[in-house]
């Protein structure tokens, strides 16, 4: 087995064995852990005696030997079992016990990763269906020590395993892991300007992850930063939901780092309610959050934290509880060191977080506050079909609080939807790819900055505006007909008589009875004055000695009402034209206009009797109108086709009308 498709499809090849004992969604149970067993085994083969003659040695003389054996071992794991894959096999009737006993071998921090994956259940399972000694010995013919499957063809070929699985029992196929190509991509743009700086010597570099799945992102970027600077100290950090993920990351960095650093590194929990690096900063981060999942079961938490303004995690703001991207995001800022150095961000999102949300909502409100801090540098469109679990479009967006000075108040939008070729063979829905010469062009356009085709540079205000209240004036006519009479039972108040009545209701029947003949009374002309109209009503009510309370008085106006553009204008006590709430509007008004000056030359124009609403301000600096920031990527590359002429287009009906035709001819003979 040469190759990633050969060594992908033995492992996989499993399923046959295992195949009518177990569900399809339980083939993970299985083939997962045994994956990650067999390689810890081929890792731990070469020094496998020499830690079991050093426990030999040394008895029971050393109380803690964990030092010791890690030594021995070349890791900070080890495992003082008697068997091995090999020798498992040679007592088949004691196979489950042995194995178990294998598995107790393992020093605590190994055997703690491995129990993320219930394997004692499994292992009951298997022998129950005499099926533990098949699966074994498959395993048992596949190399997977580093040697011959390097850490990142490992990660390739679990990501690839948990893609199938999912596939198989109709869940998300993509839910722990990026294509390697799109992770590339957002490493070279996090480091695309900092290649002198990681070249330095004794450079020291911390890169985290919040959704580390497997810990695709956080080994490429390690291995990205060690091109540049093999003499380069690269630490990882990362924080993981999913147990067979977590467990995936941590056991394969115990195998990839000596001194287990990065593997202890590796949190297990929700980043949102559980922040497991609290107070830590980073220099580069990383992520490719769950789209459109709920936050629901982490509300309480993540509220608790918003309460806590800037000084916790979600000061900017809230989403909507079924999107929980953009918590994420904030989540990685307040990781980013504030020092000369600063910190760097690549993260992939769908098209939700550019745009869901009007000014004011917690969406806007969180673009807002990244916006006006000018820590957006770039925002990178890609294909769609390129993720194995959604066709979508994604975006990545990179934010720093180190911009150089050419880039400070700016903001880079790329659109690379073109930048892709077919793949061979799909994978889900991941049918094209990138190439690493097209990663090449992103990279060039991304430092060269151009105004083109696929590249625009942008103000960060000009993606603001204010969403100001546009008023036109209340225009009705009045009418005491039996229709319009029979409205006014649908109003609150009028039916609240009955409801509050705290004991018996027949007296608030009988008021209602007592309003309507005062209705009834009332001459059936129509009113294009509400004063005059009032006036008469009034004097009615008086007649028969009732004195209209104001929330009836509303509701009669209510009920009796139509719009009428010929009307006389309602207005308040001051003279004023009170507004129609029906006929209110919105404009949203580019942050960098005149909010005057935009009303003047778009609206009055066309509506001469609105006006501004200038009590609805902004909060934050109290001028007209709400602060909303969106960004309609869309828009920005947007290129009109002209249609085809109608002739052409009424040419081609007439042909197709002509085969039709010759076709039903040859059918009917």
């Amino acid at each position: 087995m040469q190759n990633f498709s050969e060594k992908v499809n033995f492992i996989w090849s499993i399923a046959d064995l295992i195949r009518g004992h177990f569900k399809r969604a339980e083939y993970r149970e299985v083939i997962l852990p045994f994956t990650v067993l067999r390689r810890i085994d081929s890792v731990l083969a070469s020094t496998r005696q020499d830690v079991l003659d050093t426990l030999a040695e040394i008895g029971d003389s050393v109380d803690n030997p964990y030092d010791l054996l890690c030594q021995k071992s070349g890791f900070t794991f080890y495992n003082k079992s008697l068997y091995d894959f090999e020798s498992l096999l040679g007592d088949a009737p004691q196979l489950a016990d042995n194995l178990r006993n294998y598995i107790a071998g393992f020093s605590d921090n190994m055997r703690e990763v491995i129990e993320r994956f219930d394997f004692d259940n499994t292992i009951k399972k298997l022998d129950e269906k005499n099926l533990l000694y098949l699966v074994i010995e498959r395993f048992k013919n596949i190399e997977l020590h580093p040697c011959s499957v390097s850490n990142a063809e490992m990660g390739l070929i679990f990501e690839e395993l948990i893609r199938k699985f999912n596939e198989a029992s109709n869940e998300n196929p993509g839910e722990h892991f990026t294509p390697r190509e799109v992770i590339r991509l957002m490493a070279e743009l996090l480091m695309a300007r900092d290649a002198a700086e990681l070249k330095r010597p004794g450079k020291i570099v911390h890169v985290y992850d919040p959704c580390c799945g497997t810990g695709g992102m956080l080994t490429v970027a390690k291995n990205h930063i060690n091109a540049l600077n093999r003499d380069s100290e690269v630490r990882l950090f990362g924080q993981e939901l999913n147990d067979e993920a977590f467990a995936v990351a941590k056991s394969d960095l115990y195998m990839l780092s000596r001194d287990g650093k990065d593997a202890e590194n590796i949190a297990f929990g929700s980043t949102l309610s559980d922040d497991r690096h609290r107070n830590q900063k980073f220099d580069y981060m990383l992520a490719n959050p769950p789209y459109g999942t709920e936050w629901k079961n982490e509300k309480t938490a993540v509220m608790a934290e918003a309460e806590r303004g800037y000084s916790g995690r979600f000061g900017a703001g809230t989403p909507r509880i079924s999107d929980g991207q953009l918590l994420f995001l904030q989540h990685m800022i307040s990781k980013m060191r504030s020092d000369e150095d600063g910190s760097r961000i690549a993260i992939v999102m769908n098209g939700s977080p550019l745009f869901t949300g009007d000014a004011g909502s917690g969406e806007s409100e969180i673009r807002r506050w990244i916006l006006e801090n000018d820590w957006l540098d770039v925002i990178i469109s890609l294909t769609t079909n390129l993720f194995y679990n959604t066709g979508i479009p994604t975006f990545i967006w990179v934010l720093s609080n180190k911009k150089p000075q050419n880039r400070r108040d700016k903001v880079q939008l790329i659109d690379a939807t073109s930048f892709w070729q077919p793949m061979r063979r799909g994978l889900g829905d991941k049918r094209r790819e990138i190439s690493k010469e097209q990663i090449a062009e992103i990279i060039q356009l991304y430092r060269e900055q151009p105004n083109n085709a696929h590249s625009k540079i942008f103000d960060r205000r000009d993606f603001g505006y204010r969403k100001v209240t546009v008023e036109r004036p209340l225009q009705v006519n009045f009418q005491a007909t039996e229709e319009r009479i029979a409205r006014l039972d649908r109003e609150r108040a009028f039916r609240n008589l009955i409801k509050n009545a705290k004991r018996d209701p027949r007296h608030a029947v009988e008021e209602q009875q007592l309003i309507k003949s005062i209705l009834n009374a009332m001459p059936n002309n129509i009113f294009k004055n509400r004063d005059n109209f009032l006036r008469i009503l009034t004097r009615t009510a008086e007649k028969q000695e009732y004195k209209l309370k104001e929330p009836i008085r509303k509701a009669i106006l209510s009920a009796l009402s139509e719009r009428d553009e010929t009307a006389a204008l309602c207005r308040d006590k001051k003279g004023k034209p009170e507004p129609d709430s029906n006929l209110r509007d919105y404009e949203y008004v580019p942050l960098r206009d005149d909010v005057e000056e935009y009303f003047k030359r778009e609206v009055s124009p066309h509506l001469p009797d609105a006006w501004i609403n200038t009590g609805k301000r902004d909060p934050k600096d109290d001028e007209i109108g709400k602060v909303g920031y969106r960004i309609n990527f869309n828009r920005f590359f947007y290129q009109y086709e002209q249609p085809r002429p109608l002739a052409e287009i009424n040419a081609d009906i007439r042909q197709l009308e002509a085969d039709i035709l010759a076709t039903l001819r040859e059918v009917m003979g």
